[in-house]
């Protein structure tokens, strides 16, 4: 058997997804006592596992700086991977380290941000640079796709004689019949 080929690893730029989409930023919570941010991290990772299935190795980095709890394990989710910056270093600073682990193996990665400073120290080959508002209008795309899906099978009929082959359903009712 052949060896088995890396997928591509895809590193977004958390906190600079969340604030460049009104999706991400409707989920923010100010009001509540805790993390005003724990809601919009949620749909980011549930976004990104559906955008990376089967494609992609996700990764998500957030910046631990200015969080309610900085203290933050590196944990998994979904099958995405989410990286909190350590304190007293930013999420640029992981993001471009992962980066840079990636190329020396070599292996291809895509990095979703609209840092400019982070697109100009990542860029070449083999990486990828996704500006925030590509993968947000991605993710509306596949949300509206699956919407429409699950509401057409919502008024699917649910009857036997709907979900069966016609050929299949006509020779029963022939037997029925007599």
């Amino acid at each position: 058997m052949g060896a088995e080929v890396a997928r591509e690893l895809l590193v977004v730029d958390g906190y600079n997804v969340i604030y460049k989409s009104a999706r991400y930023l409707a989920r923010m919570d100010q009001t509540a006592d805790g993390d005003p941010f724990e809601q919009a991290r949620e749909l980011l990772v549930a976004d990104v596992a559906a955008y990376a299935k089967g494609r992609y190795d996700a990764v998500i980095v957030f910046d631990a700086a200015g969080n309610v709890s900085p203290e933050r394990p590196d944990l998994s989710k979904a099958g995405v991977r989410l990286v909190f910056s350590p304190a007293g270093e930013s999420a640029d600073t992981v993001i471009e380290r992962l980066v840079s682990e990636e190329r020396r193996r070599p292996r291809a990665v895509t990095v979703v941000t609209s840092d400019n400073t982070i697109r100009a120290t990542v860029g070449g080959v083999p990486v990828t640079r996704v500006s925030s508002d590509v993968l947000v209008a991605d993710m509306t795309a596949l949300t509206a796709e699956y919407e429409r899906a699950n509401a057409e099978r919502q008024t699917q009929h649910m009857r036997l004689e709907d979900r069966i082959d016609p050929a299949a359903r006509e020779k029963l009712w022939r037997i029925l019949r007599g």
